[in-house]
């Protein structure tokens, strides 16, 4: 039952019936009473003073009747400056936990739509291992592809990993150089943090290079230009695009090796992809629409040779798409990968999760796409932008070779669990139970410390305070389930809904309010996919878990004498449990039963 929908109704028909006007349904405005007053829902009534030509509290008062009239779930209402406050009948809430704790839809919409959602995350370089960055990157475009999943949409994950390009170059020419044949099983690192070594290497070598330039007398500027080890990696990319096999195998070789170190990464952090699409794959694509933009007239030419284009009457710069030596560049690729994907899944939408500091690139891709070009898919094309994260010492600096790794991070959370765990003097738990546990925490505390921020602020990610198990962490909403799961146990019951008939004849105002909040939760689910937003469900959960909490502490369940009110108790909390295991699901984490 969609309490709101049956309200605004009938406040629409009361203001007709009062003052004989006709208004449209968004002229309602219903919204949850705050919590400093008594009532479930609000009317706010100010729109219609006009209508009755009276104060705000008789116009309060005279559409407060009609309702009780008109709407039998009604108990009463009380009104405070001009806010009609409405509490509900207990047995409608009761009714409400029965029928929703039995329905296994209940916060999610099971009808897919026709036309996919794309959702492009991830999208590693393969000349170093993912990090704390990406770490957020794929938290955001899985639990969002998640939410999306739960509104009803059918849901592409996508990964566009650029393999080509003058960063790889940089890693190769310096494993060709300095590497002695190092590999993955010589060395005993992953393969991603072995050609990530080299690229630190490829950097060290450069700016000891341009050091000597300058020190010759060179500018900065042209020493930055004129480094050898540069000039060697830029003149590999313009071999590797014109397909010498020497060079060709150099970065199959290498990037295989990324390959089989980013899949331990992705497995580790519960993510997955649908398709996995690369560069250098699609760059050919790209520089194909490049040239066709050029005979259409949408780009030109430069006088030094490159293909540029000019979107200086759309408030933007020109724009570099082919370079003077015929290498592609970021965008181009962009380009291709659009139009291969809407020719592939004729999306209603791509979303990119890529962090804000290309804003600018994804203003000037849909720019060229929709105005340059006049593709009537480009409005499709939707840049989901996201903050920097910085930890309590400072930012990252990956070219500086501190960058903070995304399996030691994760490493890291997980022996803090286990230390936690232990230092709690928890001796139940069996070695590989334990292990388990520890990953179930310290992965769910690393998610959700990030997760529950809304993704287009800077956020600084501080370990020992996403570990803690009291406040708004993981660890404090996992340790709330497995300790409702516990009370389940002692009252043999599963931690599932059962079919039950409760008579209780009224509810205290904490038992309302955990219901009121079980309420909400679909629509959070919806607002969420709307907003694009995981931090909606993961503050939605804390304050779920917060209120049983207060609830749990204050009032008796199993000891409770009353056999009706025991019973309703006990299906609340199978229910709050039921609703935040759906809701940390959406944001790719687990809640043990046990802690």
């Amino acid at each position: 039952m969609n309490f709101e929908n049956i309200l605004s109704q009938a406040v629409l028909e009361s203001v007709e019936e009062l003052y004989q006007q006709t208004l449209p349904l968004e002229s309602v405005n219903i919204q949850k009473t705050n919590k400093e007053f008594k009532g479930d829902f609000t009317v706010v009534v100010f729109p219609f003073v006009k209508l009755s030509k009276k104060s705000p509290d008789i116009t309060a008062k005279e559409i407060g009747e009609k309702l009780i009239e008109k709407i039998l779930f009604i108990d009463n209402y009380n009104i405070i400056k001009g806010f009609l406050n409405l509490s509900l009948k207990h047995d409608v809430w009761i009714d409400f936990l029965l029928s929703a704790s039995q329905n296994e839809n209940f916060g999610r919409n099971p009808q897919a739509g026709s036309q996919a959602v794309i959702v492009e995350f991830s999208s590693p370089n393969t000349n170093k291992p993912l990090h704390l960055g990406h770490v957020r990157n794929n938290l955001l475009g899985e639990s969002i592809s998640r939410i999306l999943e739960a509104n009803g949409e059918k849901l592409v994950r996508v990964n566009l990993v650029n393999d080509r390009g003058i960063h790889i170059c940089k890693s190769m020419i310096a494993w060709q150089k300095y590497g002695k044949g190092e590999t993955p099983l010589t060395s005993g690192l992953k393969g991603d943090k072995l050609v990530g070594k080299y690229y630190v290497i490829f950097n060290d070598t450069y700016k000891r290079q341009v050091e000597e330039l300058i020190s010759d007398g060179k500018t900065k500027e042209e020493a930055e230009k004129q480094a050898p080890i540069l000039l060697e990696a830029q003149e590999m990319l313009r071999l590797w695009e014109e397909g010498k096999p020497e060079i060709r195998d150099l970065w199959n070789t290498l990037n295989q090796w990324v390959y089989q170190g980013f899949e331990e990464t992705y497995n580790k952090m519960g993510i997955t992809f649908d398709k996995v699409y690369y560069e250098s794959e699609t760059y050919l694509l790209g520089k194909d629409i490049v040239r066709e933009g050029v005979i259409k007239k949408a780009f030109y030419q430069h006088t030094d040779g490159s293909i540029r284009v000019n979107l200086q009457e759309e408030g933007l710069d020109e724009k570099i798409l082919l370079r003077a030596d015929g290498t592609s560049v970021y965008i181009t690729q962009d380009l291709g990968t659009a139009a291969l994907r809407f020719n592939e899944y004729n999306p209603k939408q791509m979303i990119y999760v890529v962090g804000n500091e290309q804003i600018y690139h994804f203003d000037v891709l849909k720019r060229i796409i929709t105005k340059k070009l006049a593709y009537d898919w480009g409005d499709s094309i939707y840049h989901l932008s996201y903050g920097m994260v910085e930890l309590p010492s400072g930012k990252m600096k990956s070219r500086e070779g501190t960058v903070v790794d995304a399996d030691e991070l994760m490493d890291e959370m997980i022996a803090m669990a286990k230390e936690n765990t232990l230092s709690l003097g928890k001796t139940e738990f069996g070695l590989d139970e334990l292990k388990n546990l520890a990953e179930t925490i310290g992965l769910g505390a690393l998610k959700y410390f990030i997760l529950k921020v809304d993704p287009k602020k800077n956020m600084l990610f501080n370990p020992d305070e996403s570990i803690d198990l009291n406040g708004n962490t993981a660890p404090f909403i996992q340790y709330t389930h497995a300790r409702i799961c516990s009370l389940l146990r002692k009252a043999e019951l599963a931690p599932t809904p059962v079919e039950t008939n409760i008579q209780c004849e009224e509810l205290i105002d904490a038992e309302k309010e955990i219901l009121r909040i079980l309420y909400a939760y679909p629509e959070t689910v919806h607002q969420a996919a709307n907003e694009l937003n995981p931090a909606l469900i993961a503050n939605y959960t804390y304050e779920l878990v917060k209120t049983y909490n207060r609830f749990y502490q204050e009032y008796p369940i199993l000891k409770e004498a009353d056999t009706h009110k025991r019973l309703l108790r006990l299906q609340l909390s199978i229910f709050t449990a039921t609703i935040i295991r759906k809701a940390m699901a959406l944001l790719g984490i687990d809640v043990p039963e046990k802690m």
